[in-house]
């Protein structure tokens, strides 16, 4: 994605002469501007936010604001695809940088999933029975792929009622799992399903890497695919911490690694880790595996219940990705959005995500199935 160089007059205002002019422009645009702000985003850009939360959630919340003309979406830009997916088309989502992308969902691109599919094809006679699901982290191509072929998006939250419903609705059904190898081999092992069932497709391999065998055992056939952030968290670093600690408490987001998710004491979306901490026993102590603003966050937030919060890793485990997105160019895209909103004819708009229609009515329907899916459970429940 081509970013432009911001103008010198952005540039050079300083960090606090930024925070007014967004101040003053959020005052002009009243109601026609929200900002939704990624749990992951740095601080100085998440001071600015009416919603924080995880993606799917922050997309939700943008439909949901009917009088917002321009939605700022302070994440990466699978996100701002969701929210453009979600919303209505007198919307306009923006991303302030857009080379904030994500590795995660760069490692499944549309050409090598319909490759994977011919391939999977020639091993399962009846390809009803396989069914494509695509966690949120993934780019609109790879949702609309899922939405056309009968598939269903996921998140870290519903990931387990999402297979629930396809072996209930179809107990031979083997998924595909995109993109992420790890949400979904920790998902269906708590669900009983054998590590042998769950073989991993590499997109760079001969018929994936997987031999006739292990297709025609499969439950969940994984793609080769992680994110960098929870990668950078292992066991070790589980027993230094209960070796420094015996009382101390490890939670871990399910995008970790398998041994990793073994050893921890829990694990769980992001949302289910800020509830978790912050609901338990005032003084406890908490070691927390993912990305690192989300954890100084909560430790601040929980000083005062006296409740220790501090990463799993002894360094800083940031999302790169979503650090691109910074004070500088927040402002720039407010400073570019109020001109447009004064003077919409001699006003070019900058970075607003756009998913071809043809696309978005594909995505929609992976995404509908899984709120379908979820609200059902979650009633149920």
């Amino acid at each position: 994605m081509y970013q432009m160089p911001l103008p010198s007059h952005i540039k050079n205002l300083t960090p606090q002469a930024s925070v007014d002019l967004i101040n003053q422009h959020r005052k002009e645009l009243g109601n026609n501007l929200v900002f939704l702000g990624h749990h992951y985003q740095r601080d100085d850009v998440i001071q600015f936010a009416d919603f924080q939360g995880d993606s799917l959630k922050l997309s939700q919340l943008a439909a949901q604001q009917t009088e917002a003309k321009y939605i700022v979406f302070c994440g990466v830009h699978f996100m701002a695809e969701s929210a453009d997916i979600l919303t209505s088309d007198d919307q306009a989502v923006f991303l302030p940088d857009m080379t904030a992308g994500c590795s995660m969902a760069d490692m499944a691109d549309l050409d090598q999933v319909e490759m994977a599919w011919e391939d999977l094809s020639q091993h399962f006679p009846n390809m009803s029975k396989v069914i494509p699901v695509t966690y949120v982290n993934s780019s609109a191509e790879i949702k609309a792929f899922t939405g056309r072929n009968n598939g269903i998006c996921v998140t870290s939250s519903n990931c387990r009622f999402i297979f629930e419903s396809v072996w209930e609705n179809d107990p031979e059904a083997t998924i595909l799992f995109l993109p992420d190898e790890h949400l979904g081999r920790n998902t269906a092992y708590e669900m009983g399903v054998p590590l042998d069932q769950m073989p991993l497709y590499d997109p760079f391999a001969e018929m994936g890497g997987i031999t006739d065998e292990q297709y025609k055992n499969s439950k969940v056939i994984l793609w080769k695919g992680f994110c960098s952030v929870h990668a950078e968290f292992n066991v070790e670093q589980i027993q230094e911490a209960r070796e420094k600690d015996p009382d101390v408490n490890v939670i871990v987001h399910p995008e970790c690694g398998f041994d990793v998710v073994q050893a921890a004491d829990a694990s769980g979306s992001t949302a289910k880790i800020v509830q978790l901490i912050e609901n338990a026993e005032e003084g406890s102590k908490w070691v927390v595996g993912t990305e690192i603003n989300l954890v100084k966050r909560l430790a601040q937030r929980l000083e005062d219940k006296h409740i220790q919060v501090r990463s799993l890793s002894g360094k800083a485990c940031p999302c790169v990705t979503m650090y691109r997105i910074d004070l500088p160019h927040l402002t720039w895209i407010i400073d570019n959005i109020a001109k447009h909103f004064k003077d919409p004819e001699n006003t070019k708009l900058y970075n607003q995500i756009r998913v071809p229609d043809e696309i978005k009515e594909q995505a929609r329907l992976s995404l509908d199935r899984m709120m379908m899916i979820t609200q059902a459970a979650t009633s149920a429940t």
